[in-house]
């Protein structure tokens, strides 16, 4: 009997640890995979090791349904894929199925974000991330970009050769090939959509256009008073260098509609003051941005022209961008992909180069509404009432059932804030230009670009493309440069937008769009270059109103290296891509000083002289901007106490760093810097020596900090893009600056650097820090990241065929229509 007892309690026990192995493991608010699947040596996590040599080190034969005729791939020693197709619609479909093949989660989790579905594989603990996506309309907008898209065949063409590449690629996976993180959050890839292409735009444009500071703005503006809210924060620098320069080129062009109210200030709507205060120092104005510039053959060695560009986005890996090369008889190009997305986004060809920046615009306004009735079912609008619309989202989420929620849409747009009863945008519609349906020519943009040989071609090519608004920056081998601010943008009143707008008036609405032929754009300037780096499109003569987030610092840089170059090579744009010199330091350092003054005491020896002798570089080794940031931080903090205590109730506007250190330079005196608490009347010089003081504090208390070098102090954050722990990267090595060309801050940096020589046979250089494969067993996951933190390039291999000499191919795929 016993026997019986004990074989009967072990097979319990088996049973048990067999249900065990096969459940998930809550650890907080996260699940860790099942043990049982996790740890399988036929279907686990051992799967997706790769060996140290590259893949695809043999020839192959794949069939791939769909196709028209044999594409041949290459595959280089960076696993760089170089497809040679004889057609459009093959190439594509064979570019669907690679990016799949290597960044299929990267794809699914990016568009999950964008569709406000993460809750699906994550759990509750990203409800309300996909709750406020989906209010503020980006599955909304990717609905009616896809209806624009279809309106044109080849358009509609091109997304279903990739979708069918796409899920060509996932159809052949077994579990046990699947990426690590659908093994890791225990769910399964599934199939690609057209709409999944839409999200992925509308991810580029959540990420670089909905940046605005209506609210902010509005309630600093009434603390203050309009005067002393223009005198703070002005739209204009007279320091910066525009991107496209007047040349009298608008003097008969009409100027911007007069608001049709009496006054501007009929157009503003007041806003409660229900918001908690931050504690923060100088503002984070070095948002996501880039570099770019061209360079005529007047300035270069060769006497042809170069390209240089390198977008500042989140650091993650996988990588953002994934090289590729895509040959057809139509084009030959080489450049980076973004994983979702058809075509090549800054890249070459063999007689054109183009590279792109954000634009900066604000093309984001908030409209107060006026509803008609307590149950908020219609609002007033030109002295009726209009009814609202209602749209019900239902989020799924991962271990409990979906949860819903109905959000109103008005003739703006959304109502994003309305469930949140004590946000000061509660009743406020939500007016963006990233919900209008897009232009049905813009998913072939960049396939057209590939095709460019020359201006004309390249103006046509990017007329299309709407939101989000680049600067894309061109040259040719035959010696032409240019660059156009392309976009769509609001045609406003002067003044419209910096703040809250009356929703009931019709009059407030944008008059339509700045029209596309006005777009600033500017080809073969006497200055033999032209760049942007997110600064002013234009000065203010420029005849369109229009507003933004614009960066003051990098292109004033650039412009002075550009305007002394002379016989450059791909090695001086090199040096100018990781340039770690501020003009933002070199602008307030030594302001500080002189205000600083001489002192007797001894104590702050070690601090001044590094400060002193220090050149402006962020570089890695360098001590000097530790201290340097610490003492312009307490500089800033202490001169806008007064707006940044609790009783004022809200969260104000600071004003940004150039005109921070535009007052410390020339109005000394200005009334922000006194302390209102003290009896003394303060002045700029009593603010910097308090705030030295405080500095010398700091780090007398903290004396390690005193060893610690820039890149140490501020390390650079390559994180996975699903947080998982050691699949990210950390270096220290890493110099440079939001302000600086080389805009590297802890998480955001240069996520592609590219240099192009077009010379008789076109000449490149790129690295991103990452790899070309998103699989972190695989060798070439992160492969270029220590290249890329040392500043150093790979040869970019641009083939003119598939039997083109070179020792650098490894591998050959062929693949070939179904028999």
């Amino acid at each position: 009997m016993m026997s019986y007892l004990r074989l009967l309690i072990s097979a319990l026990l088996l049973c048990g640890l067999v249900w065990g192995m096969h459940q998930r493991i809550p650890v907080g608010k996260q699940q860790l995979p099942a043990p049982g699947h996790f740890f399988n040596p036929f279907s686990g996590f051992w799967r997706n090791a790769e060996p140290a040599v590259a893949v695809f080190s043999a020839s192959a034969d794949w069939n791939l349904p769909g196709l028209s005729s044999t594409v041949e791939v290459l595959f280089d020693d960076l696993m760089v894929p170089h497809i040679f197709a004889d057609n459009e619609l093959d190439a594509v479909r064979v570019q669907g199925y690679l990016l799949a093949r290597d960044r299929l989660w990267q794809m699914d989790i990016s568009t999950r974000k964008a569709a406000g579905r993460l809750s699906e594989v994550l759990g509750e603990r990203t409800l309300e991330i996909d709750r406020m996506t989906r209010r503020h309309g980006l599955g909304w907008a990717a609905e009616r970009d896809l209806a624009s898209w279809q309106q044109d065949a080849r358009a509609r063409a091109v997304l279903d050769a990739f979708t069918a590449g796409v899920n060509a690629y996932i159809a052949s996976l077994r579990p046990a090939d699947y990426p690590i993180e659908f093994k890791i959050l225990g769910y399964a890839p599934e199939p690609w959509t057209h709409l999944k292409s839409a999200l992925m735009a509308e991810s580029m444009a959540e990420t670089l256009v909905r940046r605005e500071f209506d609210l902010p703005s509005t309630q600093t503006r009434d603390l203050l008073g309009p005067e002393v809210y223009d005198a703070l924060f002005p739209e204009w620098n007279p320091e910066q260098q525009p991107i496209v320069p007047d040349q009298g080129q608008w003097t008969t062009v009409a100027t911007t509609p007069s608001p049709a109210n009496d006054t501007a200030a009929s157009m503003q709507a007041p806003v409660g003051h229900r918001h908690k205060t931050r504690r923060y120092g100088a503002p984070d104005e070095y948002q996501d941005g880039s570099n770019n510039w061209a360079l005529s053959g007047a300035r270069t060695r060769s006497g042809k022209p170069m390209l240089a560009n390198d977008p500042h986005l989140t650091l993650n890996l996988p990588s953002i961008w994934y090289q590729m090369q895509i040959h057809t008889p139509a084009f030959n190009c080489y450049g980076v992909s973004l994983p979702g997305v058809p075509g090549v986004i800054i890249g070459f060809n063999e007689h054109l180069a183009w590279g792109i920046t954000n634009a900066s615009h604000d093309v984001a306004d908030w409209y107060r509404i006026q509803w008609s009735n307590d149950r908020r079912t219609a609002y007033r609008y030109d002295d009726t009432d209009r009814q609202v619309t209602y749209r019900v989202e239902t989020i799924g989420v991962k271990g409990r059932p979906p949860v819903q929620d109905t959000v109103t849409y008005t003739v703006w747009g959304p109502v994003v804030h309305e469930r949140d009863t004590e946000h000061p945008l509660r009743d406020c519609a939500f007016r963006w230009l990233v919900h209008d349906p897009s232009e049905p020519l813009y998913p072939l943009v960049f396939l057209n670009l590939a095709q460019s040989k020359g201006w004309d071609d390249y103006r046509q090519a990017i007329a299309p493309f709407d939101v989000p608004a680049q600067n894309m920056v061109m040259a040719t081998r035959t010696g032409a440069i240019g660059i156009t601010v392309q976009g769509h943008f609001p045609l406003r009143q002067p003044g419209q937008g910096k703040f809250v707008q009356d929703g009931s008036r019709s009059d407030n609405a944008w008059q339509g769009r700045i029209p596309q032929a006005m777009n600033p754009a500017l080809k073969d300037p006497e200055q033999a270059f032209v760049f942007s780096a997110n600064q002013h499109s234009t000065p203010p003569s420029y005849p369109y109103y229009y507003h933004g987030d614009f960066e003051d610092f990098r292109g004033r840089r650039i412009h002075e290296r550009l305007s002394t170059l002379q016989g450059a090579t791909l090695d001086t744009l090199a040096a100018m891509q990781q340039d770690n010199f501020s003009r933002r330091a070199a602008d307030a350092l030594p302001a500080m000083l002189h205000l600083l003054g001489s002192r007797a005491d001894a104590d702050d020896r070690q601090i001044r002289n590094v400060l002193q002798s220090w050149n402006f570089q962020y570089e890695a080794g360098q001590r000097a901007p530790i201290f340097f940031e610490y003492w312009f931080d307490a500089c800033y903090r202490a001169t806008w106490d007064e707006l940044r205590t609790d009783s004022i109730g809200f969260e104000p506007r600071l004003p940004d760093s150039w005109r921070f250190i535009d007052l410390l330079r020339h109005d000394t005196l200005n009334v922000f810097f006194d302390n209102r608490e003290t009896p003394l009347k303060e002045s700029a010089g009593d603010i910097v020596r308090a705030a030295y003081d405080s500095t010398l504090a700091h780090f007398a208390a903290n004396p390690d900090l005193l060893l610690y070098t820039w890149g140490q102090y501020r390390p650079v954050e390559i994180k996975h893009m699903g947080r998982i722990e050691g699949f990210g990267r950390t270096l220290t090595n890493v110099g440079g600056h939001g302000s600086a060309p080389n805009a590297q801050k802890d998480t955001h940096g240069p996520s592609w650097r590219m240099l192009v020589a077009l010379e008789d046979s076109v000449y490149a250089r790129g690295v991103y820090p990452g790899g070309q494969s998103g699989n972190p067993g695989s060798p070439y996951y992160d492969n270029m990241v220590d290249a890329w933190a040392e500043g150093r390039y790979f040869d970019l291999l641009f083939l003119a065929s598939p039997s083109a000499p070179t020792t650098r191919v490894l591998g050959r795929v062929r693949f070939t229509p179904e028999p």
